[in-house]
């Protein structure tokens, strides 16, 4: 037996050894991508993925930083739009080259307009828009606000994750104040994170940006804040939890958000990386995303007669979003309000 064992062992290093084909390393979103997607291209351009994934741009951002000195960097990664120009100013983004990607014909308009981080998409491609929401197990808890301020009911208490998140979630209690996701003004900020300490943050089960919509498949939280495509993709064999499920965006307002597909300057496989954002803005192939996590198709409006389900809320419902711009050295003052106060020690 330990002889078969051990044979069996090195055939499959044998076998790994061999498989010489091009690898391209993606750094992307926990459930941001069908696999059937990466199968495709896979077998297509006869080349292998690599696929890591994160919960934040920070976590992002720190990892990258940390590899970047001494380790192997990924080829493509997944920046929202706040994060484009930090990293395009840090030097960690390469110049796209447009010509590889002549599939940028079918990016709407519309978009690119809104792309004020970066207006000729020179480091980056849009791949989704979106906006976080608050999902609620309504036969646990059928009457509520529609307002960011269900955080503050002391009777959910325990039952209820915001996103472990500080741009999402300050912007919460900054848009539930009346200011704007994008002040500099520190009493802002800080009036901000007086509401999440004092009011919101005493009835949370816990900050949760990567695993929310597990905590609320298995009914240990009740309400959460995330994206709704999450949650439904958690869910989606419980029926019963399906029907019992309503999300919505709070009448004070969102920040939405535009995740990007932006090349890294030391990837081993800038061509195959440009490739690949090519390949997922044919048509056909980004109406297999829209479908998979039911996404609002604002950005590749040719694929709308490639898709066959409904998305779970439309574009129009987050035109209106405000968008995170990155502040550059402004940014301390949140910095300083989330990780020194709101979530020290974590």
């Amino acid at each position: 037996m330990k002889k078969f064992v051990i044979g069996l062992v090195i055939c499959v290093l044998v076998l790994a050894g061999c498989d010489r084909r091009e690898r391209l390393y993606i750094y992307n979103w926990a459930y941001f991508i069908p696999h059937t997607i990466l199968e495709q291209f896979e077998e297509e351009f006869n080349v292998r993925i690599v696929l890591d994934e994160y919960a934040s741009n920070e976590e992002m951002f720190a990892k990258l930083l940390t590899i970047g000195a001494r380790g192997r960097m990924y080829d493509l990664v997944f920046p929202s739009e706040d994060f484009i120009p930090i990293m395009r100013d840090a030097g960690m983004l390469a110049e796209l080259d447009h010509s590889l990607i002549p599939n940028l014909r079918y990016i709407n308009p519309m978009v690119t307009n809104m792309m004020f981080y970066d207006p000729y998409m020179n480091y980056s491609v849009p791949y989704a828009i979106g906006a976080a929401a608050i999902i609620v197990n309504t036969a646990m808890v059928p009457d509520y606000e529609e307002s960011w301020n269900i955080f503050a009911r002391e009777d959910l208490r325990g039952r209820m994750t915001l996103l472990d998140d500080l741009r999402e979630t300050l912007g919460a209690a900054l848009i539930y104040l009346g200011y704007s996701v994008n002040t500099i003004n520190p009493a802002e900020i800080n009036e901000a994170a007086e509401l999440i300490i004092n009011n919101w943050m005493p009835n949370l089960l816990a900050f949760d940006a990567g695993s929310f919509g597990r905590v609320y498949s298995s009914g240990d939280a009740w309400v959460v804040h995330g994206w709704p495509e999450t949650v439904f993709e958690e869910i989606q064999d419980n029926p019963e939890l399906v029907a019992n499920t309503a999300f919505f965006f709070p009448r004070e307002g969102i920040s939405g958000y535009v995740d990007n597909m932006a090349v890294l300057a030391r990837g081993d496989n800038t061509a195959l990386a440009h490739e690949f954002i090519n390949f997922i803005h044919r048509p056909e192939i980004y109406a297999i995303f829209l479908d998979e996590f039911r996404y609002p198709n604002a950005i590749n409006l040719y694929a709308i007669p490639f898709m066959e389900n409904e998305p779970l809320y439309s574009a129009e419902d987050i035109y209106g979003a405000e968008l995170k711009d990155g502040l550059g050295e402004d940014i301390i003052h949140y910095n300083r309000a989330w990780f020194d106060r709101i979530r020290i020690g974590n």
